[in-house]
C-alpha cells in the first residue's frame, strides 16, 4: 500500500505563513507527480499546486506569487510554502501523489487524510 501523511497545518493570522509537508511511503517504484488540493466548506476540492518528477510546477491563479510547491524526490516528500495568507485560503489541504507501486505497471492517485489551515485574526 501507499500512505501519504501531511503535517504543518494550523491557525495563522492574515498575512502570515505556513509550510505544509507530505511524506509518501510504501512500496513505491515511481512517483509521477505530487500536488496539493484544498477544500473549503461548501466548495469543491480544487487544485492548489502540483509538481512533476522533473520539478515542473503548476499553480492555481489564486495562489500564484504567494505559494511555492517544492519536493525532495529522494525523500518522497512534497512541501507547500504558503505566504501572505488570507481568509480565503482557509480550507482542508490534501496531499496527492500519482504513484506506481512495485510490481505494478500503472500509476494510481493516492491521497492524504488532510490537514486544516485556518486563517483568522
Amino acid at each position: 500500500q501507499v500512505q501519504l501523511v501531511e503535517s504543518g497545518g494550523g491557525l495563522v493570522q492574515p498575512g502570515g505563513s505556513l509550510r505544509l509537508s507530505c511524506v509518501v511511503s510504501g512500496r513505491i517504484e515511481n512517483i509521477n507527480f505530487m500536488g496539493w488540493y484544498r477544500q473549503a466548506p461548501g466548495k469543491q476540492r480544487e487544485l492548489v499546486a502540483s509538481i512533476s518528477s522533473r520539478y515542473i510546477t503548476t499553480y492555481a491563479d489564486s495562489v500564484k506569487g504567494r505559494f511555492t510547491i517544492s519536493s525532495d524526490n529522494a525523500k518522497n516528500t512534497v512541501y507547500l510554502q504558503m505566504n501572505r495568507l488570507n481568509s480565503e485560503d482557509t480550507a482542508v489541504y490534501y496531499c496527492q501523489a500519482n504513484v506506481r507501486r512495485v510490481g505494478y505497471s500503472m500509476f494510481n492517485d493516492y491521497w492524504g487524510q488532510g490537514t486544516q489551515v485556518t486563517v483568522s485574526s
